[in-house]
């Protein structure tokens, strides 16, 4: 399985905390059946102040060390980036990391605050969307807005944005309110991956069978393969 939102980049955001649990963590997703991660560290303005340039030297390392411990992981470089006007300047800059293409354009995770859908965000949807970047919208079943009204998602969804689902959401580990969210999201078939937002080894594992075999049992084996091998395997140019 390929999973394309994880937190496994030691001390770096609220993931993990030192190289030694960065990789007992990429053991434990190996052992779920895991064969690539792409690492994607919070890219929030005045929070955790990610760029390329902060997250790459931490990437190589880890990198090495996986190599060196003979971890059989193949993993890639991103970030999950908080929707805000500072995002216009990263952009410009060229100091976002994306996930990779999808259609001929630049997939970058997005997340919304999860307490509300900020007003305007549609705007600076369209903004990315007028450069060739389409975004990815990191766990929407997770959003507070989303999840009191699903319809809150429509804009999104008729811009053509992609959705990322927890596997966690899915499997019942977020609660009640977000498995139904996921769920309804998968049967609409909004959903484009299903991924651990993996953060630590006990609350957050990066396991995502729970929620792949979850998300099977609703949308079919099909349905749910493509959210976990095709869908990501294809963004990230495996």
């Amino acid at each position: 399985m390929i999973d394309l939102h994880s937190h496994l980049l030691p001390g770096i955001d609220d993931g993990a905390r030192s190289l030694d649990e960065s990789l007992q963590l990429a053991r434990m997703a190996v052992a779920d059946g895991i064969t690539h991660i792409t690492f994607t560290p919070h890219i929030h303005p005045g929070r955790y102040d990610n760029s390329v340039n902060t997250i790459e030297p931490v990437f190589l390392k880890l990198q090495q060390a996986l190599k060196d411990e003979a971890i059989p992981l193949t993993v890639a470089m991103s970030g999950e980036v908080r929707l805000s006007a500072e995002v216009l300047m990263l952009v410009a800059q060229n100091q976002v990391p994306f996930l990779g293409e999808w259609e001929g354009k630049q997939v970058m995770l997005l997340e919304l605050p999860h307490s509300h859908i900020p007003p305007g965000s549609d705007k600076l949807v369209k903004w990315l969307l007028d450069r060739n970047i389409l975004p990815m919208i990191a766990h929407p079943e997770r959003n507070k807005d989303i999840m009191r009204d699903l319809d809150m998602i429509a804009p999104f969804v008729e811009m053509g944005c992609l959705f990322q689902i927890t596997a966690m959401s899915v499997a019942g580990g977020f609660g009640v309110p977000a498995a139904q969210r996921s769920m309804e999201i998968l049967e609409k078939g909004w959903a484009t991956v299903l991924a651990t937002d993996a953060h630590n080894l006990d609350r957050r594992p990066p396991v995502l069978s729970g929620g792949f075999a979850a998300a099977r049992a609703v949308v079919g084996e099909e349905a749910a393969s493509a959210l976990v091998f095709d869908n990501p395997r294809a963004i990230a140019g495996l």
